[in-house]
């Protein structure tokens, strides 16, 4: 039986983040992908513009729409742009107890442009986490959370990963591609088991929408595999989405990564 992936998050008119690439790297791993839309954002690889929140009740209306239709098997959440749309999507999931939520607690674009407002942090943090099987925050974004400042060594990287699993949710996956050097380290961390994910560095400038990406291989992954076997082949297909993403021809910014490097054939 294929599976079925719901997607909660914004929009990128060029593909590369957000509902687009979701639905992508959905596609790409062979599940049938679903989304409501919680915030259409003007942007392209050089950077976000300006977005526009929808209204939480019709997020909400969205999301029942699905769920009274069709089996959800993995809801992944990313943008949810204000607080009031966080407290729709928490509702919505209370009553529909979805059996696993993957949350990318998306605050910033690859660009540096802000992707929700003040408020959101908080009921992120307070009113989805503690419903998350699994949030996979970048260190910006687990420095937000925590209200600190972000990590900046792999010793400060282990050192959080308590604090953040103290939110609420079952794992926490961290990612470390902020920190320098050729490698790049993400932990996968919950109560009884730590796990390193540690891979090269591709030399690339095409990393718009690699956060969204590597969250939604996850969500799709775990529809088959156990949490730390899906972290490591979600950062596997990242990695190769990443080395082929040369092979596209995307923007003037920040490129895309080519999310079916494995099933389009480009040899002419």
């Amino acid at each position: 039986m294929i599976a079925n992936v719901f997607s909660i998050a914004g929009t990128d008119p060029t593909g590369g983040a957000g509902i687009q690439a979701d639905l992508k790297t959905f596609s790409a791993m062979g599940t049938y992908a679903m989304a409501a839309i919680t915030a259409v954002v003007a942007q392209n690889t050089s950077g976000v513009r300006a977005f526009q929140p929808l209204d939480p009740g019709f997020v909400a209306d969205q999301i029942d729409a699905v769920f009274d239709d069709v089996r959800v098997d993995v809801v992944k959440i990313g943008m949810v742009a204000t607080a009031d749309i966080a407290k729709a999507i928490a509702d919505r999931l209370t009553k529909h107890k979805p059996a696993c939520i993957v949350l990318d607690p998306v605050m910033v674009a690859k660009s540096g442009d802000l992707l929700l407002q003040p408020d959101a942090v908080e009921a992120m943090r307070d009113i989805l986490t503690p419903m998350a099987t699994v949030i996979t925050p970048n260190l910006p974004e687990a420095g937000v959370l925590l209200g600190r400042e972000m990590p900046k060594s792999r010793e400060e990287m282990y050192a959080i990963l308590p604090d953040l699993l103290a939110l609420g949710s079952q794992w926490v996956l961290l990612k470390g591609g902020h920190l320098p050097g050729e490698n790049i380290l993400d932990i996968l961390y919950g109560e009884k088991e730590s796990i390193d994910i540690d891979g090269p560095r591709i030399d690339t400038n095409n990393l718009h929408g690699t956060g969204c990406t590597l969250s939604a291989a996850l969500s799709a992954l775990l529809t088959r595999y156990d949490m730390p076997e899906s972290a490591k082949r979600a950062r596997a297909y990242l990695t190769e989405a990443l080395i082929h993403s040369s092979e596209l021809s995307v923007g003037k910014g920040k490129g895309p990564v080519h999310h079916f490097y494995d099933l389009w054939n480009t040899s002419g």
